[in-house]
């Protein structure tokens, strides 16, 4: 009977170790990045890196994580080669068309494990920050051709995502009606708790205004136009957004925008001649990280013998992003506004993903309760209570996200004197060069009491 028991539970362990790590199969991804996302949290930059996991998720994602990290701590050639390598990764992904959900529902060591077994694959909104971080790259090199290559290649790839996503969610509505389990999906979507509101949590603002600055200093002010009306049509209420498209919309006289933007923002004032524009991309904090949630369900047979299943869910908490004191141009304190949320955004996307989530949590009850069932079959207790131990320490939630990103971008832009203004923050000055009738871009990335940033000269305006 030990022998019969210990050789279930070995094929179990077998079948699930073949291409998992054991932090996938009794631990999950965020546990892992905990050290390295608070490190990130109060700007320990060098800690978070040296801190990074060493079990791998994947070229992509450890590609994502390494390339932010290493950006934040102005590691550029390394932040560099480590996205480009996610990158590659990505085209591979998509070009052999990889993943697919019914990769997820017949692997046998997914269907008895958890969900880490599957490919990682990243989301519409993490491939469009993929692209962004590429494109500042090159903005930090001073190459404007290849940073406007990737902010056309980010709305590509979001598309790209967007219809595998499609796909997942047909196949998983196809797998609930097969197996007779919409019930059960439905019990468990009511009891799994809310992540709130998401508003604008599916378009990215901040992409779409780098965009539009990109295009601008490249001379193309209809293409900077368009992306510039997707980022006011994301943040409507951001009054730098309203008058950079008020601005763009009177020098390319489109009359029938102006009337309806002239309506709700106002005129648009002409800058003095010997000033030049300064536009600040402000991102703060470190987006949340995917917590884990479990729901117990006990399954019973004709015996009276069970067992109690964990379903282990990832889901977000409610977080709360610190506010910081403003950045001074000068001696003004700045009044940034908000352009993108991605605690919002990351919400979002797990909650479109959420039915196809359930749907393998449902399927992987019913195989898991299937093996226990043959352990116990002819009285085999000690194989019923291994199935049982081991059930319950691999069910871990899939929490793979990629959680170095900001937790939210704010924009500042005004016209300022032409010549070197002093951008200040908790005690840290830097140099800003503005010259009329020229854009200045300058990035800042502000975590704890730390910042990183840099400022770049761009075209005319």
């Amino acid at each position: 009977m030990l022998k019969k028991a210990a050789t279930v539970l070995l094929s179990l362990t077998l079948a699930a170790c073949a291409n998992l790590s054991a932090q996938g199969l009794f631990s999950h991804y965020s546990a892992a990045m905990a050290p390295t996302h608070t490190a990130l949290e109060q700007g320990r930059y060098e800690s978070a890196i040296e801190s990074l996991p060493t079990a791998p998720a994947g070229p992509i994602l450890d590609g994502m994580e390494q390339g932010r990290t290493r950006f934040i701590a102005q590691q550029y050639p390394a932040s560099f080669s480590a996205f480009q390598g996610a990158d590659i990764a990505v085209k591979e992904q998509q070009s052999k068309a990889i993943i697919q959900v019914s990769e997820g529902f017949n692997q046998a060591g997914a269907i008895l494990t958890n969900d880490n077994m599957i490919t990682y694959q990243p989301t519409d909104y993490e491939l469009g920050f993929l692209h962004l971080y590429l494109a500042l790259n090159y903005v930090q090199q001073h190459k404007l051709e290849g940073a406007l290559v990737e902010v056309r290649r980010a709305n590509m790839v979001q598309e790209a995502a967007r219809k595998i996503r499609e796909k997942e969610l047909a196949s998983a509505e196809k797998a609930v009606k097969k197996k007779g389990i919409s019930d059960n999906i439905g019990a468990v979507l009511a009891r799994y708790p809310d992540a709130g509101t998401t508003l604008s949590a599916v378009q990215n603002g901040y992409l779409f205004f780098l965009s539009g600055v990109l295009y601008e200093a490249d001379g193309d002010l209809n293409g900077a136009y368009i992306d510039f009306k997707r980022a006011l049509a994301v943040a409507p209420n951001n009054i730098y957004v309203a008058q950079t498209v008020l601005r763009l919309a009177t020098r390319l006289q489109m009359r029938d925008d102006l009337q309806t933007l002239e309506a709700r923002y106002g005129k648009y004032q002409k800058p003095a001649k010997n000033e030049g524009r300064v536009v600040i991309f402000d991102e703060q904090g470190v987006v949340a990280a995917r917590d884990n949630w479990r729901l117990p369900l006990y399954l019973s047979d004709s015996r009276g013998q069970g067992a109690i299943y964990n379903l282990a869910l990832p889901y977000y908490r409610n977080v709360t992003v610190p506010r910081l004191s403003p950045l001074k141009l000068g001696n003004n304190s700045l009044n940034s506004e908000q352009v993108a949320n991605v605690n919002s955004m990351a919400q979002q996307s797990l909650s479109e993903g959420l039915p196809a989530i359930v749907v393998r949590q449902a399927l992987r009850v019913l195989a898991k309760d299937e093996v226990r069932r043959t352990a116990a079959k002819n009285g085999d207790d000690v194989g019923n209570v291994l199935a049982n131990i081991f059930n319950t320490l691999t069910e871990q939630p899939d929490t793979r996200s990629w959680q170095t990103l900001p937790a939210a971008i704010n924009i500042y832009q005004d016209d300022v004197k032409a010549g070197t203004q002093t951008l200040s923050w908790n005690g840290q000055q830097l140099d800003v060069e503005v010259k009329a009738g020229r854009t200045t871009m300058v990035w800042v990335s502000r975590q704890g009491n730390q910042v990183s940033w840099w400022s770049v000269l761009l075209g005319a305006n």
